[in-house]
Formats: C-alpha cells, sequence, structure tokens
C-alpha cells in the first residue's frame, strides 16, 4: 500500500505544484490591494485546492495520454505511470477524472458564492487541461503548451484568484499574472528542453522542438527576462514590488545551468530549482504589494 501512494505522488509530479500555488499567492496579494464592500478570504483557500486539483489532472492526464501513444518510452525525468507500467493506463484516466472532479466541486461552490462566470471558466479549463495531450489531436504537439500554461496557470489563475476574492479585477493583478505565467511556463520550457531529443522521436512537435536545443535555451532565459521587466511595470504604481526582482535573483543559478549545456537529468534538478524560483518571487512580490 505504502509503495502504491508512493508511485502517485511521484506521478502526481509534486515538483510541478509551484506553477498551482504562486498564482494564488499573488492573486490573493493583489485582491488586498482593491478597496473592496467584503473581501472573501475563504475563497483565496477554495482557489488553492481548484488550483492544486487542476494542476494534478493536467499532469495525470499527461501521463496517460503520452502514455497510451508510446511518447514516454525513453523519457529521461519523474515516473510516468503508464509509459514505466507502475499504473494501467484505465487507473490513471481514472485519478485525473478524480483530480478534475475535486477541482469540480470547489470551482462550483466558487461560482455559487462569486459569479457564475466563474464555472464557464472552469469548464474551460477543463477543456483546455484535457486535451493538452488528449484527444486526437493534442495542442500540446503542436508546440502550444506554453500558451495553455501562460493563460490559466498566468493570467486566469491569478486574475481568477482576485476576483473570487472581491469580485474586482485590476491594473496590478493582470501584470502580476504576467510575471506568474511567465514563471509558469519557465517550468515547462525547461521539461521540454529535458526532452527534446525523445519528443522529436515521437513526433511531439514541442515549442523546444520546434525552436531547437539552442532557441529553447534562449526561450527559457527570455522568460525570466520578461518577467523582471513586468515586475517593473507593477513597481510604477507600488514601489516595493520591486522585491520581485529581489526573488529573480534566485534565476540566477539554473539559468547558467541552462546556457551551459545542462541536459538530461541535470534538467531535473534545474526543474527543481525553477519550482523554487517560481514561489520565491511569487512571495516577494506579493510581500511587495502588501506594504505598499
Amino acid at each position: 500500500m505504502k509503495g502504491s501512494t508512493k508511485l502517485w505522488i511521484q506521478g502526481a509530479r509534486p515538483k510541478t505544484l509551484p506553477a498551482a500555488i504562486a498564482p494564488v499567492v499573488v492573486g490573493a496579494a493583489c485582491a488586498q490591494l482593491s478597496v473592496a464592500s467584503q473581501n472573501k478570504w475563504s475563497n483565496a483557500f477554495l482557489a488553492l485546492i481548484v488550483s492544486l486539483a487542476l494542476q494534478v489532472a493536467v499532469n495525470f492526464a499527461n501521463d496517460y495520454s503520452d502514455g497510451v501513444r508510446g511518447t514516454d518510452k525513453n523519457r529521461v525525468g519523474p515516473l510516468r505511470l503508464v509509459g514505466s507500467g507502475a499504473k494501467s493506463p484505465v487507473a490513471v484516466k481514472r485519478a485525473t477524472f478524480v483530480a478534475f472532479g475535486i477541482a469540480a466541486v470547489f470551482g462550483l461552490t466558487l461560482a455559487a458564492t462569486t459569479s457564475w462566470w466563474v464555472l464557464l471558466v472552469g469548464v474551460l479549463c477543463f477543456f483546455a487541461g484535457w486535451f493538452y495531450t488528449g484527444g486526437k489531436n493534442p495542442y500540446g504537439y503542436l508546440g502550444l503548451g506554453e500558451v495553455f500554461v501562460f493563460v490559466f496557470f498566468g493570467i486566469v489563475a491569478t486574475m481568477g484568484t482576485t476576483f473570487v476574492i472581491n469580485q474586482t479585477l485590476t491594473t496590478e493583478s493582470f501584470l502580476s499574472s504576467v510575471v506568474v505565467g511567465c514563471l509558469a511556463c519557465a517550468l515547462l520550457a525547461v521539461n521540454n528542453l529535458r526532452d527534446i531529443a525523445g519528443d522529436t522521436l515521437a513526433n511531439k512537435r514541442t515549442l523546444a522542438v520546434r525552436l531547437g536545443d539552442r532557441g529553447a535555451r534562449k526561450f527559457y532565459v527570455a522568460l525570466f527576462v520578461v518577467a523582471g521587466i513586468t515586475v517593473c511595470l507593477v513597481a510604477v504604481s507600488h514601489t516595493t514590488a520591486l522585491l520581485g526582482l529581489i526573488g529573480l535573483l534566485a534565476a540566477i543559478k539554473p539559468i547558467k545551468r541552462v546556457v551551459r549545456g545542462a541536459t538530461g537529468a541535470e534538467l531535473i534538478e534545474v526543474l527543481t530549482m525553477t519550482g523554487r524560483v517560481q514561489m520565491i518571487v511569487a512571495l516577494s512580490l506579493s510581500i511587495g504589494l502588501l506594504v505598499s
């Protein structure tokens, strides 16, 4: 039983969970800036559960879809349940929809206490998460994975958190969501950089495959540059948001690794560091916004 639980935890890919936590943290900080009649802070907790459940669901869906296609046969990186034969496709597919179900239950609660538009956003998140690698023509195989991550784990998750707390959408929450989205994309970018060889053989045309090794490394660095510039834009109206730039200093080490040509298993460590950077920036930017 313990071994099975460990496999499921590994399959959920906990190193990617900062992409689900960061937007809620930053979105809540942005909500604090707004003068609203009543902030529903309990909704921030519900939003966190929805975000985490969606991230896990997407990870399991990716595991299932890539596994049944045979994309994961020669993959270097975290354990893939279906590709490794550790779990059956049916079991992983079931886990995917359990995670989606958890997100749906808490998402419905958010919609009932705020706006039913939240329900529509939730439906879009479901379809986007499943068809990332699922279906006959998954857009993740067309190099559009980063678009999905930027939109849903950046813009939607961050601004959505602000909205469910106080029903406002602000310039600060939008700019901050761009920062979060860029860092979430960096997680996917380094993951896809590691998998270029295997994805090429499997005809999975990720953005990294399309850009090539050198271009994918430049793209990874560019994401941090854009995040830094956007933090400066937030600081135009909230000077202490520049704390986010201090947080970005933590990106120097993983950037050096990528620029110097890290490959294979070494990029697994870079993935961990990138997730850590995302949380550090999210916390430092949020603190900067709260004390402004």
